[in-house]
């Protein structure tokens, strides 16, 4: 009772949760009875009595008393509790004291190229010369090779990590730790987890058990991992504030020297996202109307999930970090779902809903029908909101939403928190998007549900007639085949103008690349799931730096090779190119037409008459079985005679069920229903046309259902028992398929070739045009152009078709010219990022240079600002050779660094090169093989998920088409996004 226990309080503007005083007696009912004590201790000084002390010593006249509490919480923190305390420590107090010191640390030593300074011994830094009150710590060391304990003396003018990190040690606590970690160590774990999962369990038993076996023990079991950990978390925190730093400092002297308004330009944050989009001086192109100023992408994933806390989330302490992140706010988030519903209903309650015999129409402000956009929400399972892709009920986050640039460098993220792909999460990437950009820039959106995002825009008014003006909306190129063929023909990104051969496939690839986080991050905290995320992606933008040299360099080569091959193809044909477009025009006119009323009606009839034909056949099938049976009873030959007549009587119920059908379904024609199906039974070519566009019909949605499950296996990318399980089931199923959908191929190329039969013999309509058949090669890939989508010859299209569809070589020069097309917005698009590379060089070389001069008194400064200039000198080194062979799109005076410099840059490149090289080949035998692998150590990446994209034919959309071709370029590997490719070895003879 004689220690003095005080009030809780806030202890350098941080919110600590401070212990109560301790209980005197508990009494029955856990009531509490507590002793208050707040005289001061007799060694404190004293102090004038002022009003407040009056107002206090009023209210403490019988503080000595004992009272009752009844308050549950005992005087002890709770572990939660003191989390929040040291979180609150680590991010307000300790890190941003630290950072100052770490960068001079790194520059004392060369980036960790050294233990201390050169030339420096270690000193003694626990010596405090203010007289403060200090403190002796043991604290247990963590190197590469060994476990070393010091012991260090702290005061508040001088506290632990300040001097752990002079000795180039982090700490695991904010004040008194009991292990720290070498630096090196923490910077080589750094790397290493974000090239692997990130597994610090595997990782500190590793370390454990090295240093048992060189006779090194720690105190206790498991006390490395708990307390590494910590140490780990926050050094990451360091780092990236660090970095951040730097570069803020850069990006102020860049803005200051900038020329044009800042309101003309996009934010900041839209620069360091991505400066091939948004890193010119330019920001809005003269042709902007036809070629959007940037392309973006936005997919969901339902890998990335996060699971449900079992005591339901109250008990653990998960508080955020003090970094950046690439998230939306949940305010944000649910600011646009809000804003969703709202509009909904207030249109709903208006809106009168279409009668089902209603005639088909555009919709306000929409290139497709109703019935279009209706057969793509039925037949795309991502239009589907209310399909749970993700049980609530067992994951708090259900996965994650992106916005990529055509680049694949992520611009935002969205966390998902509904079971389905809900269209908020996209608004509100697309909100926050044109918040950074100036108003006159335009944007090109590439989805998967691009026409149903469209429709639901103008249809509730989601967005304003001034943003939608700003968007072009396509469907990602991967899956534009669950969409209708009217819908394809305007919103498939190689038929719509403006995306040149953008594929809108970025997210894949990022999911992909985040696959490895999936295990550890269903267990993770809210805020940790986010910022293990962010590090990540931090750390792939870092490689797609580099990888801008290939990415440009492989773009413009694929746009020439396609341009070229489509010039004289279409030279072979020749046909004007004014016709063509004309031709394409009608093309769309007439496949998007509304549906008339009165068509509507004679499909549907069609549709009943087949199916009664088809009756009709299986009845003359079972009335054939039927009188062979008891042709077979009559003869005698019946071994055993009760089997026999079950089966006998089973046949004959068949043929009465099925009979009685095409009662039914006659009855149900009508006179002009039961006209037609005489006469359709009377003509041979129509009856034959009309299987042919039955079968047709049948094989696109046996089609889009074969690959729908190719898209599920490809993103089946867990490696657990039942998923493993359900792999090899989609498997197994996708084989049984594969048989079936080639006997109807085969069934309807017959029809085809009975119908042209049928012309040739002049037994059909004057204008009867005869059908393609569909080529068994290449007809699971769905593409675009594939026959299969086009009903050549199974409709009634008039006494004079149109070239487009009658004339061949009009077909096929509508398809090479639009291939022209898109290779020539390609070719301006990829010209218009050479200048912006270049101009994005020259303005960070300047700004570089001017804060060089401005810190010409700051050696620390100075040191992290050359490192960086270095950085840009090797970087702009390999994208000036690159894209020599690619002309601006308007002229730019330089790169920025002067010759001498990228010559000296180029030549230490050379050195370092040859002697890694050098080190690194030995064998002569396989230097053809380690070449090979080289080259697929980064474009495979990992087994499991090649096969998988082997297995779906994905490899196709991203591969060249002429393998000798590639062969003689200069770097044969041409990764598919901007990202640093692993060098091929090079020996030196």
């Amino acid at each position: 009772m004689n220690r003095a226990w005080r009030r809780p309080r806030q202890t350098r503007q941080l919110n600590l949760y401070l212990p109560a005083p301790p209980p005197v007696l508990v009494l029955p009912g856990r009531q509490r009875l507590t002793q208050q004590n707040f005289c001061r201790p007799s060694s404190a000084p004293r102090t004038p009595v002022t009003q407040e002390d009056i107002d206090i010593t009023d209210e403490l006249l019988f503080s000595d008393s004992l009272h009752f509490s009844n308050d549950p919480i005992g005087h002890r923190l709770t572990s939660s509790q003191k989390r929040a305390n040291q979180w609150r420590r680590w991010s307000q107090d300790v890190i941003p004291s630290l950072l100052v010191p770490y960068l001079s640390y790194i520059q004392q030593t060369s980036v960790l190229r050294y233990t201390n300074a050169p030339g420096q011994t270690q000193q003694d830094l626990g010596v405090c010369q203010a007289g403060c009150r200090t403190r002796n710590i043991t604290v247990a060391c963590v190197h590469f090779d060994a476990l070393k304990e010091i012991n260090i003396i702290t005061c508040p003018c001088f506290p632990a990590p300040l001097q752990l990190l002079r000795r180039g040690l982090f700490p695991c606590a904010p004040l008194a730790p009991s292990l720290t970690v070498d630096l090196r160590v923490l910077e080589f774990v750094r790397l290493l987890f974000v090239r692997q999962s990130p597994n610090q369990t595997a990782w500190c038993d590793a370390v454990e058990t090295f240093l048992d076996g060189m006779g090194y023990k720690l105190s206790c079991k498991n006390n490395l991992r708990r307390h590494f950990g910590n140490a780990f978390h926050w050094y990451q925190v360091l780092s990236i504030l660090a970095r951040n730093h730097i570069s803020t400092v850069i990006a102020d002297v860049r803005r200051s020297q900038a020329r044009i308004p800042l309101i003309d330009q996009p934010t900041e944050y839209l620069r360091s996202r991505c400066l091939l989009c948004f890193g010119g001086n330019v920001c809005h192109g003269p042709d902007a109307r036809s070629i959007p100023d940037v392309i973006v992408c936005i997919d969901a994933c339902f890998t990335q999930k996060r699971s449900t806390n079992p005591c339901g989330g109250s008990g653990i302490i998960d508080p955020p970090n003090p970094t950046p992140t690439f998230f939306l706010s949940n305010d944000d988030v649910k600011a646009m779902e809000d804003f969703v519903k709202s509009c909904r209903g207030e249109r709903r309650q208006t809106r009168v809903s279409r009668a089902e015999g209603e005639e088909d129409c555009y919709e306000e402000g929409m290139r497709v029908p109703v019935s279009v956009l209706n057969g793509c929400g039925e037949s795309f399972i991502a239009a589907d909101e209310k399909r749970e892709k993700a049980s609530t009920r067992f994951f708090t986050d259900t996965g994650l939403m992106a916005l990529l640039c055509r680049h694949d460098r992520v611009l935002w993220l969205a966390n998902l928190t509904s079971a389905g792909e809900k269209q908020h999460y996209a608004l509100a990437l697309l909100d926050q998007l044109f918040k950074h950009m100036p108003p006159q820039m335009t944007v090109g959106l590439l989805y998967d549900i691009g026409c149903q995002l469209e429709r639901s825009c103008r249809k509730w008014q989601l967005l304003d007639d001034n943003t939608l003006s700003r968007i072009s909306f396509a469907v990602a190129v991967f899956h534009a085949y669950g969409h209708q063929w009217p819908c394809q023909i305007i919103y498939h990104p190689r038929k719509r103008e403006g995306f040149g051969l953008s594929d809108g496939e970025g997210c894949e690839r990022l999911w992909s690349s985040l696959k490895q986080l999936i295990p550890s991050l269903r267990v993770s905290g809210f805020h940790q799931h986010f910022f293990v995320l962010d590090v990540q992606i931090r750390h792939l933008d870092t490689k797609s730096i580099q990888g801008y040299r290939h990415w440009l360099h492989r773009r413009w080569v694929h746009c020439q090779m396609k341009k070229n091959a489509a010039l004289d193809s279409l030279l072979d044909l020749d046909v004007d190119e004014d016709i063509l477009h004309a031709q394409w025009k009608a093309q769309i006119a007439h496949q998007t037409r509304p549906i008339p009323h009165k068509r509507q009606s004679q499909n549907k009839a069609a549709e009943v008459i087949t199916t009664i034909l088809a009756l009709e056949k299986t009845l003359d099938a079972h009335e054939t079985s039927v009188h062979e049976l008891e042709m077979q009873l009559y003869v005698g030959g019946v071994a055993n005679v009760v089997e026999f007549n079950l089966q006998l009587a089973d046949a004959r119920s068949r043929h009465a069920k099925i009979a009685d059908t095409v009662r039914r379904r006659k009855a149900a024609l009508g006179p002009q229903g039961q006209a037609d199906l005489k006469t359709m039974k009377n003509n041979i070519y129509l009856t034959i046309r009309l299987n042919a566009r039955a079968v047709k019909t049948h094989i696109r949605d046996r089609l889009r259902q074969h690959k729908f499950e190719l898209e599920r296996l490809e993103r089946s990318y867990r490696a657990t028992v039942n998923e493993h399980k359900l792999r090899m089931n989609t498997q197994h199923s996708i084989k049984r398929q594969e048989p079936a959908i080639l006997k109807l191929v085969s069934t309807y190329n017959g029809l085809c070739t009975q119908l042209v039969s049928l012309i040739r013999q002049r037994r059909a309509p004057p204008s009867a045009i005869p059908p393609h058949p569909i080529a068994c090669e290449g007809i699971f890939l769905l593409d675009v152009d594939d026959e299969i989508w086009q009903d050549v010859g199974l409709d009634d299209n008039g006494m004079h078709p149109l070239a487009w569809l009658s004339d061949e070589a009009t077909r096929s020069g509508i398809r090479l010219q639009l291939e022209v097309d898109r290779c020539v917005e390609e070719e301006t698009r990829v010209m218009r990022e050479r200048s912006v590379m270049q101009e994005w060089m020259l303005a960070e070389w300047d700004a570089i240079q001017t804060a060089l001069r401005d810190a010409a008194n700051d050696l620390v400064m100075s040191f992290h600002l050359r490192a960086h200039a270095e950085e840009l000198l090797s970087i702009c080194v390999v994208w000036k050779k690159k894209a020599q062979e690619i002309p601006c799109a308007w002229p730019v005076k330089s790169w920025g660094p002067p010759n001498e410099d990228l010559l000296r840059a180029a030549r230490d490149q050379v050195q370092s090169s040859f002697f890694q090289d050098d080190d690194d080949d030995e064998s002569v035998g396989v230097e053809e093989e380690s070449d090979e692998e080289g080259d697929m150590a980064y474009e495979v990446g990992d087994d499991e998920l090649m096969d998988a994209i082997e297995e779906v034919a994905l490899a196709d959309e991203y591969r060249y088409q002429d393998e000798d071709f590639i062969d003689d370029i200069e770097d044969s590997f041409m990764p598919s996004s901007p990202t640093k490719p692993t060098p091929k070895k090079r020996r030196c003879i």
